[in-house]
């Protein structure tokens, strides 16, 4: 077995899924080639990356991409106050994070990199086609072995970004990342919450709950897998307030509307309210298909003839 195949086994064993995806990213890693992720908030990116670098035993620079995100905090400064008394020494600049990639040979990893400036922009674009930086004043700082730029972005946000470059897509190799599926979806919610005494059937109605958002006609933007993580959470609180079990109705629904509501992103002209979606669709994953949820941890019993589903 190749090191690049083992290093994938690894990473696989700390990430839920994602086999083709950590394959991909590896093999461009390992070609020496800067990486793109591309895709909806929620679905691992930083995750992955994180277990990948983790295996790789190099450093991980974070950067938040956003519109504060200047040049000088990327690259580093000069200390203002020691300048006054040394003078421009190299000793006295603060490296930023692209600097401290760089002389380390780590991987630095841009959040939302649709969302920095231009002119930031500009500056990784240079560093990913020379591998060097000129920093007036301080002079060429070279990237070691090992230096690689991993930038992720959400395509699907249109408020505070900016359209990519071709310039930077002709530096990078990109990969588009989906949600995972169903049964991927529920196995994160339940490493998210260890030792939760919730019942199987009720924890796979929620992530389809939140995976029906995805796709309803009057969702812009639907729920990530983290609204699925924070309902089951916060109806197993809820239902030890009340003294009722978390896949109890009231309990559930309780928690999807408080979970759900702020993450769904409703169509232009669209009069309903999130929480008439987030209701509409527990209705029709947990009542509609003729069942009702269970009253303890069996499983789904059917609804009485003629019962009127609670709301």
């Amino acid at each position: 077995m190749s090191a690049a195949a083992a290093l994938v086994q690894r990473v696989l064993g700390r990430v839920v899924g994602r086999a083709r995806e950590i394959e991909l990213v590896v093999a461009a890693l390992a070609a020496d080639r800067h990486v793109l992720l591309e895709g909806p908030p929620g679905t691992g990116k930083s995750t992955l990356l994180r277990a990948v670098a983790g295996e790789l035993g190099v450093g991980f620079e974070f950067v938040e991409g956003n519109a504060e995100l200047t040049p000088a905090r990327l690259v580093g400064h000069f200390d203002p106050a020691r300048v006054l008394t040394d003078g421009y020494d190299p000793e006295v600049f603060e490296d930023g994070a692209l600097v401290t990639a760089m002389r380390d040979g780590s991987l630095l990893y841009i959040e939302e990199i649709n969302r920095i400036p231009e002119e930031t922009l500009n500056v990784l674009i240079t560093v990913m086609s020379e591998r060097e930086l000129h920093v007036p004043r301080l002079g060429r700082v070279a990237a070691s072995p090992g230096f690689r730029l991993v930038a992720a972005m959400n395509p699907f946000d249109a408020i505070g970004t900016a359209r990519i470059s071709s310039a930077v897509y002709d530096r990078v190799c990109r990969l588009a990342v989906d949600y995972q599926d169903a049964s991927d979806e529920a196995a994160i919610v339940r490493a998210a919450l260890p030792g939760a005494a919730i019942h199987d059937g009720w924890l796979a109605n929620v992530v389809e709950v939140v995976r029906r958002s995805r796709t309803h006609p009057d969702v812009r933007i639907g729920s990530s897998v983290r609204g699925a993580i924070d309902t089951a959470a916060v109806a197993r609180t809820l239902g030890e307030m009340r003294g009722l079990p978390a896949h109890h109705r009231g309990v559930g629904l309780d928690a999807g509307l408080v979970a759900l509501s702020g993450r769904l992103r409703l169509r232009e002209g669209c009069a309903r309210t999130a929480e008439d979606i987030v209701r509409e669709l527990w209705q029709q994953v947990f009542v509609d298909d003729g069942d009702s949820e269970p009253d303890d941890a069996s499983g789904k019993v059917n609804a009485p003839t003629g019962a009127t589903p609670a709301r």
